[in-house]
């Protein structure tokens, strides 16, 4: 059996201008429409808000989050508001 091969950064890619959740280190979420990602997951949102403790505490026209902070980022159209 063969298995393909997935490469993170071209799931990341088609994700532009869909919703994404990006979880940072510091237990900080920013969830928003990825505008931009780079090969070192550089991250740029718009529309985004900052989730504290899974609680809203700030909203943002645009985000700009370094990759070396990026936990995780989830692809999904389907947050809780």
């Amino acid at each position: 059996m063969s298995q393909q091969v997935k490469k993170p950064l071209n799931s990341l890619q088609k994700a532009i201008n869909k919703q994404v959740s990006v979880r940072l280190k510091m237990e900080l979420e920013y969830r928003g429409k990825m505008a931009s990602v780079d090969q070192y997951m550089n991250v740029i949102l718009v529309d985004a808000t900052e989730y504290s403790g899974g609680n809203p505490s700030a909203n943002y026209g645009k985000v700009v989050i370094r990759g070396n902070n990026v936990l995780f980022i989830k692809i999904s159209s389907d947050f809780e508001p």
